[in-house]
């Protein structure tokens, strides 16, 4: 009984990160909860996980609710998805550092649409500070998703 709620856990895991990440929004830290993007990314296209794709299609509808912008977070997935759906020089799943680079293009493009469609110092330095931030703590958050739910 103890092993198969240990292992309930460990397969839920990916979808209580994001629940988590995103309900654990603070303006400066967390901002509507972007953070849950990160697990989001990892699970969906870096190391995937089952039925993931239509959790992490919603928890990006929710990010675009709390964050106020129309469908911009879930669009961004969704062009995403089909990019790496179509791709066949590039396997995201096999580059090293849990695709940490590809992560920041990705998370980059966004930032940038989000800063230039209202450019003002405040935004640039904002859009700066929030690539910086999740940027930093995509390895800690993928090193945790990957210990907890694919080191068995």
């Amino acid at each position: 009984m103890k092993y198969k709620i240990i292992k309930f856990l460990r397969d839920a895991f990916p979808f209580i990160a994001v629940i988590f990440l995103w309900r654990l929004s603070v303006t400066f830290w967390n901002p509507a909860g972007i953070l849950a993007i990160i697990p989001i990314f990892y699970c969906s296209f870096v190391c995937p996980v089952p039925w993931f794709a239509p959790f992490a299609l919603l928890f990006c509808f929710l990010i675009d609710y709390r964050f106020d912008t129309l469908l911009f977070w879930t669009v961004m997935y969704l062009i995403f998805y089909a990019i790496n759906g179509f791709q066949t020089f590039l396997d995201i799943t096999r580059i090293d550092k849990n695709a940490l680079y590809v992560f920041m293009v990705f998370f980059g493009v966004c930032v940038l649409l989000l800063t230039i469609s209202h450019l003002n110092i405040n935004n640039l330095m904002r859009g700066a500070w929030l690539f910086a931030w999740v940027s930093t703590l995509y390895v800690p958050i993928c090193a945790l998703i990957k210990k907890v739910y694919y080191d068995r």
